[in-house]
C-alpha cells in the first residue's frame, strides 16, 4: 500500500509535501508529482501537508482521480528506485495520463 497524487497537483506542484516526507519519496516530474510507491513508508507525513488535498491513501482515492495509482507507479518504469528523490532533481516528464491532460487552472 502507498500514497498516490491526484489530479488537484497537476499544474501546480506546491511541494510542501516534498518538505514533510521523511524518506525523500516524492519525485518531482513536468506537470506533477509522484510519490514512488516502493520507497514510501505509509507514513502519512505527506498527506495533511498538501494544501489542494491531492494525496490519498491508495484505499481512499476518489473513484474519479483511481486511474492515478497506476500513474503514480507508472511514472517510475524506466527510472526504477533511485532511493530517493534529491539525487534525481526535477525530472521533465511526466506519466503520459498527466502528459496528456490540458493546462489545469488553479483556483486563487
Amino acid at each position: 500500500m502507498t500514497y498516490v497524487i491526484a489530479l488537484p497537483c497537476v499544474d501546480l506542484k506546491d511541494r510542501a509535501c516534498v518538505d514533510e516526507c521523511p524518506v525523500d519519496c516524492i519525485y518531482e516530474g513536468g506537470r506533477s508529482l509522484y510519490i514512488h510507491p516502493e520507497e514510501c513508508i505509509d507514513c502519512g507525513a505527506c498527506e495533511p501537508a498538501c494544501p489542494v488535498e491531492a494525496i490519498f491513501y491508495e484505499d481512499d482515492l476518489p473513484e474519479q482521480w483511481k486511474d492515478y495509482q497506476a500513474a503514480n507507479a507508472g511514472f517510475f518504469d524506466d527510472l526504477g528506485s533511485p532511493g530517493g528523490a534529491f539525487k534525481v532533481g526535477a525530472l521533465t516528464h511526466d506519466h503520459p495520463l498527466v502528459a496528456a491532460l490540458p493546462p489545469q487552472e488553479q483556483a486563487s
